[in-house]
């Protein structure tokens, strides 16, 4: 399983150790989502992609029945192992939504992972902020200062950034909407990336700013207030893609 922040600390260059078996994933996974095999495709054989990625049988087939887990791939006897149709693929599988980061720019699928961010987060921060604790609100303080004084590391700004989020997340006492931090992994990596709206410098401040008043709400008790300003942080970033 993919580890929180990983997308962000590879926009410094820097990959977490891999093994054979997370370097094969990684390395279909990425090509399915970025069209390198297109959809209905039918993969090379298992001989030919055991020598391709240097690795034996039985590491490509744990590898391959992950990728099915996730269901971007389907094995059928005789034919072999097809992509199978986006609409099966879990896109709320952390590592699935990572790998859309170095797929073309799709204006339709950045709407709705925007669309989706909303309406899991803004639940979820009314809910931290009737339930965080004094620790939760201290460490919230913690990272939105080191989002301010990141300077122009955008992985250190990222991962504080996505530190609040999480400690957002556990305030919020839901497992399930917990699980939209994938979706702000990616949106928030597309935004330090694209810089469309802003200079990187300009959005970093602005979106600081917004976390700081955010983490003012949560600690108030002021749930409608936090879900205000929780959807300026999402429009900000929404901008930094149009």
């Amino acid at each position: 399983m993919i580890e929180t922040g990983s997308l962000i600390r590879s926009l410094s260059g820097r990959h977490a150790a891999r093994n054979f078996h997370t370097f094969v994933i990684n390395e279909i996974g990425r090509g399915i989502v970025t069209g390198q095999f297109p959809i209905g495709s039918v993969l090379a054989s298992d001989a030919v992609m055991m020598e391709q990625y240097g690795v034996s049988r039985t590491v490509l087939r744990e590898a391959l029945k992950t990728l099915e887990s996730k269901g971007l791939v389907e094995a059928r006897p005789k034919v072999g192992t097809r992509v199978s149709p986006r609409s099966r693929w879990n896109f709320f599988d952390p590592q699935l939504l990572a790998w859309h980061f170095d797929a073309p720019p799709d204006p339709a699928f950045n709407e709705s992972l925007f669309r989706v961010r909303e309406l899991m987060e803004i639940p979820m921060v009314k809910l931290a902020a009737q339930h965080r604790t004094a620790e939760q609100v201290r460490l919230m303080k913690y990272w939105a200062h080191k989002m301010e004084t990141a300077d122009d590391s955008i992985e250190q700004f990222g991962l504080a950034c996505l530190e609040v989020h999480s400690v957002i997340a556990e305030a919020a006492q839901d497992l399930l909407l917990r699980s939209v931090t994938g979706v702000v992994e990616l949106t928030l990596a597309l935004a330090l990336t694209r810089n469309s709206e802003l200079t990187g410098s300009q959005y970093r401040r602005q979106s600081a700013t917004l976390f700081t008043r955010l983490v003012s709400a949560i600690e108030l008790r002021m749930p409608d207030d936090a879900a205000g300003i929780l959807a300026e942080c999402c429009a900000l970033d929404r901008k930094q893609l149009a």
